[in-house]
């Protein structure tokens, strides 16, 4: 049996210095994507879409150890696309205007037709709420600069800030503000939560 460790392989994607921005060209990568709004720390409906998304990476990734490619892997760490239609919804308290896309990248080997019989086999042991709400889509977000972020989400700010001047001296922000989440919130201290955030520009 194979085994690969696909967040070291892309590690120019899923490292990030803290200290200062770096540019990264992203390619289009494969994702389980779940659409939603509200604020990721009350609405149900993110909690679900996580739900949802690691039941069936970990359905696919079983079935890939299992199959005729016999490759064991590392499910990917949970990323998200955030925006608003009002981009003053991020300088607010309110966070129920947020918009995102909670995603999880797979890797090459994976098919839609794979995923499928995934989300199959997910709806008959499981059937989380966001299961349908799931699909399987491409995202190439081309040029992007990226910087690590340590502690609560909640003190993003000045690293986002530091993300933005880095790309506001070379060209302009362009597409969704993304992060991607390397720790384990439920067991890590806040305070030594590590987060990718990556902005694409142009």
């Amino acid at each position: 049996m194979e085994k690969r460790d696909i967040k070291k392989e892309l590690k120019h994607l899923y490292q990030a210095p803290a200290t200062n921005p770096v540019l990264v060209e992203v390619p289009a990568m494969n994702y389980l994507m779940v659409d939603g709004q509200g604020d990721p720390n009350t609405a149900p409906a993110y909690a679900q879409a996580i739900e949802a998304l690691f039941a069936v990476s970990y359905a696919i990734k079983f079935m890939v150890k299992k199959g005729p490619s016999a490759v064991d892997y590392g499910v990917m760490p949970l990323e998200g696309l955030w925006w608003a239609d009002h981009m003053s919804a991020f300088a607010s308290k309110d966070k129920s205007n947020w918009k995102w896309t909670a995603m999880i990248m797979q890797p090459a080997l994976v098919t839609a037709q794979l995923v499928a019989n995934a989300v199959a086999e997910v709806e008959k042991k499981k059937n989380p709420a966001a299961l349908s709400k799931l699909r399987f889509e491409a995202l190439e977000e081309g040029k992007c600069a990226q910087i690590l972020h340590v502690g609560p989400f909640s003190e993003e700010g000045p690293t986002i800030e530091k993300l933005h001047a880095f790309i506001d001296v070379r060209g302009r922000r362009n597409g969704k503000h993304h992060e991607i989440y390397l720790s384990d919130i439920r067991r890590a201290e806040p305070a030594k939560w590590k987060t990718i955030i990556r902005q694409a520009w142009r």
